[in-house]
């Protein structure tokens, strides 16, 4: 006889970033309990589902989160009451209907995935299996010991923070290394963290400031964006480790935070840039660095030279849609259809329930595009991304810094899924590389 969902217990916590968020604990009729707690954005696509938030400025500076939380206790909790947390789908679109807008605005996607991530949890303990299994079950409708082996992620480690992550002169908000030339996610790891804290001493030594940015990478003020990778590069050398073959390179541009509309032009390295120049400014930065990927180098509306982009670089390196298409499956199709990219980063909070991101994710894997499941500038403690990206084979992630307990706490879980599957586990083995070594 299936186990019910017996109470749902909503509540306010703060994010990493100081800001509240919801937590939501579910308790089942048997006694298992499970809790899973939301991220919040900051550089944030325009066709999100929405975060809902009080906006009543002399309470928390408008970023209270009572309203979304009477949500689940007066909307969500009494018409789930009763339902097996085994049936994701049905409660996912249960919720999804009592919402009844196109972006969640009612409810909130903040109360409904708190919800949504709790009742996944709450299943896997039912079924007496670890998240990353029931993920995969749930994911493939299969057994974990009837598949090939998992993969485990690669991680995109944000070492070096500007634009809206970072009070500094800046422009590209992520600089990120990634750890492929290894053999294990344990090996990749140690070299992600030697190199971060090289890089701060070379920075100490130069007399940088070595303060970090929301996601724990460093955020001094450099002369350009240009010397945030040349400082990267020395410090993977200094390292003694090697660029371009065990270290390469990944950017998020966050573009449509640099985008003038009126204009239509980008302003970085202290000047505007048309789409087509700032498509070749990528291309020369290519050329003289190992990078990889890179993550909205365009503005979210700006779809005509997404193809563009797609075209001229799309065939050496990752191409990644975040503000783009927002982990919404509608907004991907269109991608696919317009061949504007070949990857996509997977947010949880940008589309509001489980099922969904899953679906996002399994519609990319179809279409053979690169996934990148990724964290939000203000995190919490909770490591469901770690799991998920496991269970899907995602053979990326993105998680921020190797610093600042909100991000290592993904890593450490990482390191623990990795230690249960011993030898049932590869690493990195995923077609997203297309960088060709020199």
């Amino acid at each position: 006889m299936s186990t019910k969902i017996q109470n749902i217990l909503p509540r306010m916590i703060l994010d990493s970033r100081g800001f509240p968020t919801i937590e939501v604990e579910i308790i089942l009729d048997n006694g298992i309990s499970a809790m899973a707690c939301v991220p919040s954005g900051a550089s944030t696509g325009d066709k999100e589902a929405l975060e809902l938030r009080d906006q009543q400025t002399s309470n928390w500076h408008g970023k209270g989160v009572d309203n979304a939380i009477n949500n689940i206790k007066t909307i969500l909790k009494p018409k789930l009451l009763g339902l097996s947390p085994l049936d994701t789908k049905k409660i996912d679109e249960l919720m999804i209907k009592l919402d009844g807008t196109d972006n969640k605005s009612k409810i909130g996607a903040n109360a409904m995935l708190a919800v949504s991530m709790a009742c996944m949890r709450a299943a896997a303990s039912q079924k007496n299996q670890t998240l990353f299994q029931y993920i995969f079950n749930y994911s493939y409708k299969k057994d974990l010991s009837n598949c090939p082996k998992l993969i485990m992620p690669a991680p995109m480690m944000n070492i070096l923070n500007g634009g809206s992550h970072a009070d500094n002169n800046v422009d590209i908000q992520e600089f990120m290394i990634m750890p492929v030339g290894f053999k294990s996610y344990f090996l990749a790891l140690k070299a992600g963290v030697e190199i971060f804290h090289t890089l701060k001493k070379l920075l100490k030594k130069i007399n940088y400031s070595t303060t970090i940015g929301d996601e724990g990478g460093f955020a001094p003020m450099l002369e350009s964006n240009e010397e945030a990778l040349q400082l990267i590069a020395k410090a993977i050398d200094q390292s003694g480790y090697k660029l371009g073959d065990e270290i390469v390179l990944a950017l998020d541009v966050a573009a449509s935070e640099l985008y003038n509309k009126n204009k239509k032009t980008y302003h970085l390295n202290n000047q505007d840039y048309s789409s087509l120049e700032l498509i070749e400014y990528y291309k020369d930065l290519c050329k003289k660095y190992p990078i990889v990927s890179i993550e909205d180098g365009l503005d979210q509306n700006d779809w005509e030279n997404w193809n563009v982009l797609n075209l001229v670089l799309g065939d050496t390196i990752q191409i990644v849609g975040d503000d783009l298409t927002v982990t919404n499956t509608k907004l991907l199709q269109k991608a696919i259809n317009q061949k504007s990219m070949n990857a996509i980063l997977i947010k949880l909070n940008q589309i509001g329930t489980v099922s969904e991101t899953i679906d996002a994710i399994k519609l990319a894997q179809k279409n053979n595009l690169g996934v990148i499941i990724s964290h939000r500038s203000g995190e919490t403690e909770d490591t469901f991304i770690s799991d998920l990206a496991v269970a899907t084979n995602a053979g990326q992630i993105k998680t921020g810094s190797l610093c600042r307990t909100d991000r290592t706490a993904k890593y450490n879980q990482l390191l623990r899924i990795e230690g249960i599957l011993k030898n049932n586990v590869v690493y990195a083995e995923n077609n997203f590389i297309k960088y060709e070594k020199k």
